[in-house]
């Protein structure tokens, strides 16, 4: 009798405390670098779902978008931020997913922001990318989104990896490299402002955006769907006395292709229905809307976050 009850007690806890926690999921999100933006805005976004749709997000710094796309394939993660051109590689298996092979496991919930393909130099000789040529330009470490992003835009502009002295650095590596007269020129690509950028404008006052537009950037556009225009507001980074014109992947958010419809659709909701407030508390907020949401990005939508778009009068690719 006294075994029955303790497995009666026992079993009661169990209701009780699925009972206070209302059987709410919990999801585990992939951001980015703890000193990054995803990991700050991931943190922010997960907070309004967990508020609002019931769902516990769990927000982690990972490596960024190729772990994340990883993380939701192996099941340690359900949600994640990414490029939108990383995930476009993940979903045909190419560039950086070459040797790994597609993976087909995500499915896209919407883009949040934009992350700029920002050009910089400290060189006056250098005013546009053609001007790249027998130049030390840093593109990125070899396999990474930057690294792609530059051969693309050089690409553009007829120009090749071998046109240029190339130089495999990460963001902070080529602000330095910048400051200190090692290189010519850097590919960055993040949302604008960017740190590493700010400080290096702050310190040097030959920092020059240089513009990605006109044939080169519709080249560049036809050739790779997930780029956009984008225009950088003057006076983002000291001495920018005018906007710049560049181009642009998407900061989106993806979620594991085998998660609930109804849970995905009050993720979205939750976003989508609180961007006012979540504007207050992070800048990239600002650019939350439903254009931006569902434009330019490659990857099937999940259904659940289709179901949400419709009913805002937008038809997206589900699958």
């Amino acid at each position: 009798m006294k075994r029955i009850l303790s497995v009666l007690l026992a079993l009661a806890m169990v209701f009780s405390l699925a009972a206070c926690s209302g059987g709410a999921t919990t999801m585990t999100m992939g951001t980015g670098s703890p000193t990054g933006t995803y990991y700050a805005y991931g943190g922010i976004v997960g907070q309004y779902i967990t508020n609002n749709a019931g769902i516990k997000v769990n927000a982690v710094s990972t490596g960024g978008s190729k772990d994340n796309i990883q993380g939701i394939d192996a099941g340690d993660y359900q949600l994640g931020t990414v490029q939108s051109d990383v995930m476009h590689y993940a979903w045909n298996g190419t560039r950086s997913f070459e040797t790994d092979g597609k993976i087909e496991t995500f499915r896209t919930v919407a883009g949040l922001y934009a992350e700029a393909v920002q050009l910089i130099t400290v060189n006056p000789e250098i005013q546009s990318v053609a001007d790249l040529k027998d130049k030390k330009v840093s593109i990125g470490a070899p396999g990474s989104g930057v690294y792609f992003n530059a051969m693309d835009v050089l690409a553009a502009a007829g120009l090749t990896e071998n046109d240029v002295k190339p130089q495999y650095q990460n963001f902070d590596e080529s602000a330095d490299a910048l400051k200190d007269g090692k290189i010519d020129a850097a590919f960055i690509v993040a949302g604008a402002p960017t740190p590493a950028i700010t400080e290096l404008a702050m310190t040097n006052a030959n920092t020059r955006l240089v513009p990605i537009d006109g044939a080169i950037a519709e080249k560049l556009m036809k050739d790779n769907t997930f780029y956009s225009v984008y225009n950088i507001p003057a006076n983002t980074y000291k001495n920018q006395a005018a906007d710049v014109t560049t181009v642009t992947v998407k900061a989106t958010l993806i979620v594991s292709a085998d998660a609930d419809e109804d849970a995905v659709y009050k993720l979205t909701a939750a976003i989508f229905d609180n961007t006012e407030a979540i504007s207050k508390e992070h800048a990239k907020g600002t650019e939350l809307s439903l254009k931006n949401a569902t434009e330019g990005l490659t990857v099937p939508f999940h259904a659940g976050a289709a179901k949400y778009f419709k009913e805002k009068g937008i038809e997206v690719n589900a699958g």
